[in-house]
């Protein structure tokens, strides 16, 4: 079905917003700057749903808000076609946002409220949509007697009475269980094609590619650190589309292949100076290979996924990991064990550590860190906030810290050194042992 607001299945129309270098950097602690985003340049135009993909922390949510004029980019320029960004722009939220105090229809009239009209006319129109958007019936209610389905209509029918020209939704499905938000993102879809919303585009933030090649007619994929646009998939499969359709599978295959590509990041690129490591638990990475060994094969990350009932954003993080640490490598959208990986799934407990071990400290630079500092101290002890600190100055404050919380597991799962949690101190086992057991005066 082709959408209303198009003339044909490949018309141009003019973009309704338009980024041109778009940057957005943060303040560091301690001085310098981190960039979140880089070189944004993206066109949106009448008559698309435009899906947001990326790994988790790539600055998605940031380039949502940008587009809002909820937070300015740093540097580069966002033009409207009908004037200012923000006008003509509404956002849904994750967390549904609802005033517990407020009724339904209450909450539905804010915006109506803001734009000054009068309140039989934002009756009408909060009733209207209200009833639209299924929720007939309930306009007296409060969101306490609301299901979690229900409080998140109530957010669309918030941002669809003013007549949005583009719908902003920041992962408005991800709070939701399984069926309601197959349910939820059906009726969104079917008002979009029956054109009973006045939204000319739509752009939805999603970790599910699944969802993104289900309701997008184009998806924009983002890579991390900073964020860049690393590719964008024209999505032209008719609606209503079918998950085991072989076109459909082909689509989610490619996209996940380039969620998980490793691209070369120019030198000036980017001005972190560490190289970061996936937030992944080694009992998590650990289990990954096992049922990769067990599959002996070629395993589609896709598939995969389904198996294992995990969506993207947790997935590619044990992807990465695998990869980072040379087990493991994907190429189209498929991941399978290296030598090592297979070394590593087949070996006993004790030699599983040793493998780990060395894969750790020839390719991950921030725990070969950690082993050289403890190395360097008589006492082979070191605080875990002095490596915080040290990761602060390129990462920020709570990135360094899930980055230190990842590599002390690795440490201690490779028994490259102890942690002791009271003390809050990194220690060489060896070192101290031979203290403890050399006599004293």
């Amino acid at each position: 079905m082709i959408h209303p607001f198009r003339k044909g299945a490949n018309a141009i129309s003019e973009p309704l917003i338009t980024l041109r270098g778009v940057h957005k950097l943060y303040e560091m602690p301690g001085g310098g700057t981190g960039t979140v985003l880089e070189d944004i340049d993206l066109e949106v135009r009448e008559g698309e749903i435009l899906a947001v993909l990326g790994p988790s922390g790539s600055g998605k949510s940031t380039l949502l808000r940008i587009i809002a004029g909820l937070t300015q980019p740093s540097r580069g320029s966002v033009r409207y076609r009908a004037g200012v960004v923000g006008h003509g722009v509404a956002l849904v939220f994750q967390s549904f946002a609802l005033f517990p105090w407020m009724t339904v229809q209450e909450n539905v009239e804010i915006g109506l409220r803001a734009q000054g009209l009068a309140p039989k006319e934002r009756e009408r129109k909060a009733l209207q949509v209200i009833d639209m958007i299924g929720l007939d019936g309930f306009e007296g209610a409060y969101p306490k007697e609301l299901s979690g389905g229900m409080r998140q209509r109530v957010g669309f029918a918030r941002s669809l009475v003013v007549d949005p020209d583009v719908l902003l939704m920041d992962e408005p499905f991800s709070a939701l269980d399984v069926l309601t938000a197959e349910n939820l993102r059906r009726d969104l879809l079917d008002l979009w094609l029956e054109r009973r919303i006045p939204t000319k585009a739509v752009i939805i933030v999603t970790h599910s590619i699944e969802e993104a090649v289900y309701l997008a007619d184009r998806a924009v994929i983002l890579s991390r650190d900073p964020a860049r646009i690393a590719a964008q998939v024209p999505i032209t499969l008719p609606h209503w589309r079918e998950r085991e359709d072989p076109r459909f599978v082909q689509l989610v295959d490619q996209i996940y292949g380039l969620l998980t590509r490793r691209e070369a990041v120019p030198a000036h690129a980017s001005n972190r100076r560490v190289q970061t490591v996936p937030p992944v638990r080694s009992g998590a990475l650990s289990g990954l290979l096992e049922l990769l060994e067990d599959q002996d094969e070629k395993v589609d990350l896709y598939r995969l996924g389904e198996e294992l009932s995990l969506d993207v954003e947790d997935l590619l993080p044990i992807v990465e990991a695998a990869e980072l640490l040379g087990f493991a490598k994907v190429a189209e959208g498929d991941i399978e064990l290296t030598q090592e990986g297979r070394d590593f799934a087949e070996a006993s407990l004790l030699r599983r550590k040793e493998i780990f071990r060395d894969q750790a400290l020839n390719r991950c630079p921030g725990l070969e860190n950690m082993v050289r500092v403890l190395g360097q101290k008589s006492n082979g002890r070191m605080n875990r906030e002095f490596f915080v600190d040290v990761l602060e100055r390129s990462v920020g404050p709570e990135e360094a810290e899930r980055q230190v919380d990842t590599l002390i597991d690795w440490g201690r799962y490779g028994e490259m050194f102890a942690y002791d949690t009271e003390s809050r101190q990194l220690y060489l086992e060896s070192v101290v042992e031979e203290q403890e057991s050399a006599p004293t005066d």
